[in-house]
């Protein structure tokens, strides 16, 4: 049994795991853990689902090291499993956005202080209790849900990413092109749909989604790469923030100051409505542009989509 296991996608951050993989060993030398104590292995994606699993049944704390993307991965293998209560979770931020990390307050030392300091820190601070959910019993989902016009930017990145239009594999790159998608996606507006929830009170909800420009579901107070359109919202209450976007100006008003203390507050009380819920189904176009912690679900899930609470799982944190 290893205390940690480090499972790095080699891709992320334009090869960043690559560097992280060949320093370990000095760092964690530096931290006196010895060779059989710890673990350190490149994903591959025809065989991650086994690598994951194998971790979580040999070690006491896993840590991701790459995007949102990988950290959902760990935590879908999480939820067939019964390693929710016994391994704990950490991260390595590698991602375009890292929402997840930025709430944990991971990304920040990661960027400001380097690999060592974080990951020193990282080993040696305490877990919090983090909920996680399932989206039509079987994907993990821990950041936001979302269809409409976020949803087509994030699918037409990957699509360009996948046919080779994106030059590097740089966050910069990453975060360049995803304003050039905005620009190009600028006029989408959701299809048509339904939202039904049963808010913290136990009490149904119904709400007409056609025309909107988006809808998001949230389960940490951070979207889009840092942005934080949800009122209130806690990671561990058992509770989602949905928030149903109706024109551009509400969007870009969201992201511009959701984050700003007092102003951001009053928005999102009073302008952008945030509603808590238990549980959350929609019913989209069978053609609708949906994503579920950054990455793309169009055309993989149907047109019905349930959102239910899974767990809780033990997650690393420094100063939150």
């Amino acid at each position: 049994m290893y205390k940690f296991v480090f499972l790095i996608n080699p891709i992320s951050g334009g090869g960043q795991g690559k560097v992280i993989h060949q320093f370990l060993p000095e760092i964690m030398a530096s931290l006196n853990y010895k060779d059989d104590q710890w673990k350190a292995e490149f994903t591959t994606i025809d065989s991650l689902e086994k690598q994951i699993g194998d971790a979580l049944s040999n070690t006491e704390t896993l840590i991701a090291v790459g995007g949102d993307g990988t950290v959902s991965a760990v935590l879908s293998v999480m939820l067939a499993s019964e390693y929710a209560k016994s391994v704990k979770i950490g991260l390595i931020p590698l991602g375009t956005g890292n929402d997840l990390a930025r709430v944990l307050n991971l990304y920040k030392p990661y960027v400001d202080r380097g690999l060592l300091f974080l990951v020193r820190h990282l080993l040696q601070t305490n877990s919090r209790p983090f909920d996680i959910w399932k989206v039509n019993d079987r994907l993990a989902f821990a950041n936001y849900f979302s269809g409409g016009i976020d949803a087509r930017i994030a699918h037409d990145f990957n699509q360009d990413r996948s046919n080779g239009a994106i030059s590097s594999n740089s966050v910069i790159a990453n975060k360049l092109h995803y304003v050039k998608r905005f620009f190009a996606d600028r006029s989408y507006h959701l299809k048509k749909g339904q939202l039904s929830f049963i808010d913290a009170e136990g009490r149904p909800w119904q709400k007409i989604l056609d025309g909107n420009r988006t809808v998001i579901v949230g389960n940490i107070p951070s979207f889009a790469s840092g942005a934080n359109p949800f009122y209130k919202s806690n990671m561990a209450d058992g509770l989602l923030e949905i928030v149903c976007v109706p024109n551009m100006f509400m969007f870009m008003l969201a992201i511009a100051v959701g984050t700003v203390p007092v102003l951001g507050n009053f928005v999102k009380k009073y302008f952008l409505k945030t509603f808590k819920a238990r549980s959350v189904e929609f019913t989209f176009d069978k053609n609708e542009f949906l994503q579920l912690d950054g990455e793309d679900l169009s055309g993989k899930v149907g047109e019905h989509i349930k959102i239910e609470f899974a767990c809780q799982v033990q997650i690393l944190s420094l100063g939150v």
